[in-house]
Formats: C-alpha cells, structure tokens, sequence
C-alpha cells in the first residue's frame, strides 16, 4: 500500500481542506483509509473542487477561521488528530497587495494558532505546516533556493510566509524539542502548483480554463516569468511521505533531519515560461494568447527554482511526473465530462501507479 499503509484508520485534522490543495489532500486522505476532520472557512471560490467531489458528506467538516483560536483549539482537542496538515491561508500574492492585514493575520497568526493549540493539549501528534516556495529572499537566482537560504518575500504573501517559517522553526526549538513529547513538526514548501480542480482568480490555469471556456483570447501579465510548474499530487505527495516520515522515522536513512523544512518542486526540465505553459495547455485545448504586460502591475518574482535535493537524499522523494504530462492530466481534468469524483480518483491512482513503477519509495 502507498505510504505504508500508515494512514489507515487513522486521524487527521486538515485545516484550509476547502480549498484547491486541501481537496486534493483530504480526497487522497480518504483513499487511504483515513478518518479527516476539516476546518476551513467555506470554499474560496464558485465553482469549487471542494463541491464538484462532494467532501462535506465524506469527513467531519467544520467551518471556521483559523485566527479564531478559541474554536480552532477546540476543533483540535475534540478530533484528537493523529496528524495535522495545515494547508488554510490566503494564498494569493495579487490579492495580498490589496488586502495585507488579512493576509498577515491568517498566514502568520493562523499557524501560531495551530502550533499553540498542540502546545497547549501536548498531545503526540505529527504536523506538517505548508508554506510557499515564495517563502525566500529571492535574488532572481539561476540556481534553485535550498532549505537553509534565507526567509524573505517582496510582497505581503510572500513575507507572510516567511514570517510562518520562522514561527514554527521557533515552536520547534521553545516548545516540541523533547521527544518525550511525541511531537514532530515539518515545514514543507511547494512549487507553482497546478492541476484540475483550481478556480482561484489571478493564478493562470484556472484563468486559461475561463477564457477558453468563454472562447476568449487568454490575456497573459508576465510570459516571460518562469516558475517550477508542478501537478497538485507531486506536493500533496510528499506532504503525506513527509508526515508518514515524522510518524515513523525508521522509514528514513535520516530520521534525525525530518522535523525541519523541505522543498517538494518538479524536476529542471519543468522549470518553464508562462508563455510555455499555456502553449502546452493550447494543445488540447484550442485557442489563443494575447501579451498583456503591465509595467505598473505589483512586483511578482520573474525567476523562481526550488532544489529538492534535501527531500531525494532523506525521503527518498522525488517528482513523478513531467511537465508535458503534468498539463495533460490538467486539461483532461477540466474537459472531461465525467464525474469529477471518479476523475480525481483515477488520477490518484494512476499517478500511485506510475510512481511504483518508477520505484519511488512511498509508493512500493
């Protein structure tokens, strides 16, 4: 079984399980056999994956705000979790500009609540805190940003998530240091994230899927930023290795390195233009592209790799699938006419199938 099996029958508390990650999580959560509890606030957008896959009847759904530490306190202590993934954010850097106490007061003070709220019960647990990969002080270097690299951010968003890196950095070493605890904490960080299932406004694939849709030329801000492009299930995956890792560190070579934080991006060759992007989405998916630069749009990052060199070599992870097959089971997901529920799985499990057969360590 993937993952060893270690999730069966076991509690997880995902927070943020509404969103587009979360659902692609929570849904492979309960492939595995897991019972998942979910806070969240309501689904961020309309449509939403969360609705098209029918979570809310599958796990114990909560609504509620991550700053509110009274009932996000009480949500954990009530689900008694086994695990905890905290994905819930604002995770918009646009958006940031226009609303940055929100984002700095979710992003930062959400992930004090979570970590508090385990300090506070001392209940052994694992956590796993998703960040960003937007989480550095990014000087526009050609090589790819590495674990230790400092913590930075231009905008809101990006600083937002910095700041939560240092937060669970300082948990770890004040509060859950002592293995008597049975408290392990990871931080893990992402590449461009993409895949079926996002209706986010001002991220591309969900903003191509609308135009296209509406037979309408796509207008592209920034074709010439590259970004390490990678299918939802390449992080999701090793979010679930990185907390079946911490729950049972024989599992590793370096059971000593996994409470810290880890880079999960695609492999070089998926390093890519926007531009490039959405002419591999236009292949299945007639129409076209207009450049629409705007020199006085907010600063977004224009050169942006991630080195996951730390999670090869102590997880024994590395990315399953490749660009060009990353944008195919993206596409295929929005144009099929079957049901999202029945798609989603079937990619689950043929990206569990393709990763065997690649013999990647948390599928064999």
């Amino acid at each position: 079984m993937a993952f060893e099996d270690i999730y069966r029958s076991k509690r997880v508390f995902v927070t943020g399980h509404t969103g587009f990650k979360g659902s692609w999580l929570t849904q492979w959560l309960l492939e595995l056999g897991a019972h998942v509890t979910g806070y969240s606030l309501p689904p961020p957008t309309n449509p939403s994956m969360f609705e098209q896959i029918g979570l809310q009847s599958k796990v114990k759904h909560i609504e509620g705000d991550v700053r509110d530490i009274a009932k996000l306190s009480a949500a954990i202590a009530e689900a008694r979790p086994d695990f905890i993934f905290h994905l819930a954010a604002q995770p918009l850097v646009r958006l940031s500009y226009d609303q940055p106490v929100e984002t700095y007061s979710t992003n930062i003070m959400g992930t004090v609540n979570v970590l508090d709220a385990v300090r506070v019960k001392a209940r052994p647990c694992v956590l796993v805190i998703v960040t960003t990969d937007k989480c550095y002080e990014n000087n526009e270097w050609l090589h790819g940003y590495r674990e230790d690299d400092p913590m930075g951010g231009f905008d809101p968003y990006s600083s937002s998530k910095g700041a939560a890196e240092l937060v669970v950095a300082a948990y770890r070493n004040s509060y859950f240091s002592d293995p008597k605890l049975g408290i392990q904490v990871a931080t893990a960080r992402a590449g461009n994230v993409i895949g079926g299932g996002d209706w986010a406004l001002d991220r591309i694939v969900p903003d191509c899927v609308r135009s296209l849709d509406k037979g309408e030329a796509i207008l592209v801000r920034n074709k010439t930023s590259t970004r390490p492009w990678q299918h939802v299930l390449e992080p999701v995956s090793g979010y679930l290795w990185l907390g079946a890792c911490l729950s049972h560190p024989e599992l590793s070579l370096f059971g000593d390195r996994l409470a810290s934080a880890f880079n999960f991006g695609p492999e070089l060759k998926s390093n890519k233009t926007v531009g490039e992007l959405v002419d591999e989405i236009l292949k299945y998916w007639p129409g076209k592209w207009l450049d629409k630069n705007d020199s006085n749009a907010p600063h977004e990052a224009k050169l942006l790799n991630l080195a996951t060199d730390k999670a090869f070599h102590v997880l024994s992870w590395k990315p399953t699938w490749n660009f060009e097959k990353t944008i195919h089971a993206t596409a295929y997901w929005y144009l099929n006419n079957l049901d999202k529920t029945e798609i989603t799985k079937k990619q689950i499990f043929g990206y569990e199938s393709e990763a065997k057969s690649l013999s990647i360590r948390w599928a064999e």
